[in-house]
Order: structure tokens, then C-alpha cells, then sequence
């Protein structure tokens, strides 16, 4: 396992500058996402790891070799790309056996461990069909053992379930994230499906404009977004408008137009002054109703729009001229559709108070 770091990292296409001066550290072992937005420079990043664009400054190590400048083939990673680039006329067990021909191992070891990779991704049955003869699924396991059964130091994924339909890419995340720990190789992957990375992810960071905006774990992401940015990239949330009152270490409160709101700073590295304009932000899931006014953190309105899914129901919930969306896990307050006023509470943990 091998650790990836990135050093000031600037690439640039004609004039348009697609990666601003990047520092990141992927840790050995790491499965680590980069997610954002279409534009955002994560797939020119991915492609600068491997080597298939160079750079104007910057650098980049595998461990402590800089690779910045050295050749694709030379990097000794695996690539999985979102077309998967199956030959059509090779067999399933001669796609994977390419990339160890090419770099002319023993037949009797190519034999190995093309059945060793195979079997890892459970396709060890389909090493004589062709690529047509296979599911979306199926390819896109080759197209993983075909990248793995090189052993490279590092493992490069670009969107590689965004061909498949829903069911299958849910069954493949949990697929991917084991078949990455047993062979115990740093990731990197690409994607703009926020609850791909959240389902699976080790750590991401999320991109917009060339620029990292945040690095955690999905958790931290989620919970604790920095900036607006990325609340609203990384699942769905409610935005106020306010001003600051005070602030006292991580905690802040803040006025809006739909009452005083106590929360924790999303970024406690910038800390607003009183008076300044903030943003607050709850994620739909974490308001509560209910018909008697709560001590904290409490917005009065009625329920407009609703949404019955069984288990849960989606509110716009009508307040002073704005609506929120809410998430009600077990219903309760169906019924409550324009039949009169509520209050929607949040606690202070779930409010999130954010300055850029």
C-alpha cells in the first residue's frame, strides 16, 4: 500500500485553468472519492494520477516516488474506466491477462492469477465468454479484475457504475469497497453520485472550480459541511438567511426571518462577528414536529405539499413567506396538510451555521 500526495497541483487547458494549486493527501489503503460538480476538475485530477496529463506545477508522489512527470505505463496503476474498454473480440480471461502480457509475465503466472482475480470478483466461472455474452454487472467485474490483476500500487476509478441501472449500482458499491480492502490497494474514485461516495467512501473531497473545497469523511461531509457548497452538493437542506447575534467558540446564534436559530459553526476556522450575514442550514431529516411551540431553535407554519412514501413523508413546510422541506420518519402528521399551525424544531447539533 502506498500513500498519494499531492503538492500544489496547477493544470491548465489552453486558457482555462481546470486544477488551482491542489495540496491532498490520500492516506495507504485509503478508498478515497472526489465528487462535485460537472466542470469541477475531478476527472482531470483522476487523469493527472495517471499520468495521461502532465501538469504546469506542482507534483505528485506514490509513496516517496514523484511521478509528476513520468509516463502512464511506468506509474503501474490500474485504470477502470466508465466505458469499461473491454475488447470485444478478446475472451473475459484474455482482457484481464492484457495487462500482465504487456508486461511479460510467465504464462503459468498469467494463468494464476488471472483465475485469482477473477474468482475475487466472482466471475471465475465466465473467463472463456466474450463481453457480449455479459450483464452490465459482468463487465463492469472484469473491467475491475482486468485492473487489479496487475497488482498496481494504486487503484484509479472513473464513474464505473454510472452505466449501470439502480439496483445493480447499489449492489456493486458494497462490491467495490470489498473487493478494494482485500487486495488492500489505495483508491481513488471518481464520481458525481453523493450517496455512491457516502455508502462507501473511506474520505472524499469535494471540487468546484478547480479548487477543494472541503476533505472529510462522509460523516463529517454530511454533518459538517464548510461552506453552501457543499451542503447543497452533498444531500439535501433547508437554507436561512440570518445575522449573526453571538458567537462563543464553535457555537453561534442567529437571527432570521423565521426566528432565532442556536447552532455550531460548519467552518470554525472563520468566525463571523456579530451582524454578519450568515447562512443557516438543516438538513431535512433532522427537523421535528410537533403541536406545541418547542424552547429552542422553533419555526411556526402548516404543512403544504406532502409526499406519502410509507415510511417516511416529504413536507413543504410553510413559514413567513418561505417553505421548508422535511423528512417525517413514520408519519405522523399526514393528516396535517393545511389543517392549521405547527412547529418544526431542530436541535443545535443538527443546525449548521456557515459563512461562505
Amino acid at each position: 500500500m502506498i500513500s498519494i500526495r499531492i503538492q500544489k497541483l496547477t493544470k491548465r487547458f489552453g486558457p482555462i485553468t481546470a486544477l488551482h494549486d491542489l495540496d491532498l493527501t490520500i492516506e495507504p489503503g485509503e478508498l478515497f472519492f472526489l465528487l462535485g460538480p460537472s466542470g469541477c476538475g475531478k476527472t482531470t485530477l483522476l487523469r493527472s494520477l495517471a499520468g495521461f496529463y502532465i501538469p504546469e506545477e506542482g507534483m505528485v508522489f506514490f509513496g516517496e516516488t514523484n511521478v509528476t512527470r513520468l509516463a502512464p505505463h511506468k506509474r503501474d496503476t490500474g485504470m477502470m474506466f466508465q466505458s469499461y474498454a473491454l475488447w470485444p473480440h478478446m475472451t473475459v480471461a484474455e482482457n484481464v491477462a492484457f495487462g500482465l502480457k504487456e508486461r511479460k509475465a510467465a504464462k503459468g503466472e498469467i494463468t494464476r492469477r488471472v483465475g485469482e482475480a477473477l474468482e475475487s470478483v466472482r466471475m471465475g466461472a465466465y473467463g472463456e465468454r466474450k463481453p457480449n455474452q455479459l450483464s452490465g454487472g459482468q463487465q463492469q467485474r472484469v473491467a475491475l479484475a482486468r485492473a487489479l490483476v496487475i497488482r498496481p500500487r494504486c487503484l484509479l476509478l472513473d464513474e464505473p457504475l454510472s452505466n449501470l441501472d439502480a439496483k445493480l449500482r447499489l449492489e456493486m458499491r458494497a462490491e467495490i469497497r470489498r473487493v478494494c480492502k482485500e487486495f488492500k490497494v489505495t483508491t481513488v474514485y471518481v464520481t458525481h453520485d453523493q450517496k455512491e461516495a457516502l455508502s462507501i467512501a473511506d474520505r472524499m473531497a469535494v471540487l468546484d472550480g478547480g479548487r477543494i473545497r472541503q476533505v472529510g469523511t462522509p460523516r463529517e461531509i454530511y454533518r459538517r459541511p464548510r461552506c453552501k457548497l457543499v451542503a447543497n452538493f452533498i444531500g439535501e437542506t433547508d437554507f436561512i438567511e440570518g445575522n449573526i447575534v453571538s458567537v462563543d467558540g464553535g457555537e453561534a446564534v442567529v437571527d432570521t426571518s423565521v426566528g432565532r436559530f442556536a447552532g455550531v459553526l460548519g467552518n470554525p476556522n472563520r468566525v463571523p462577528a456579530a451582524g454578519a450575514s450568515v447562512t443557516v442550514s438543516v438538513r431535512p431529516e433532522c427537523w421535528r414536529l410537533s403541536r406545541e411551540a418547542p424552547l429552542l431553535n422553533a419555526v411556526r407554519g402548516r404543512i403544504g405539499d406532502c409526499v406519502y412514501l410509507g415510511e417516511t413523508a416529504q413536507y413543504d413546510f410553510r413559514t413567513n413567506g418561505m417553505a421548508l422541506k422535511i423528512f417525517e420518519l413514520n408519519p405522523q402528521y399526514v393528516e396535517q396538510a393545511d389543517r392549521g399551525d405547527l412547529f418544526a424544531s431542530a436541535a443545535p447539533d443538527d443546525v449548521v451555521v456557515l459563512t461562505e
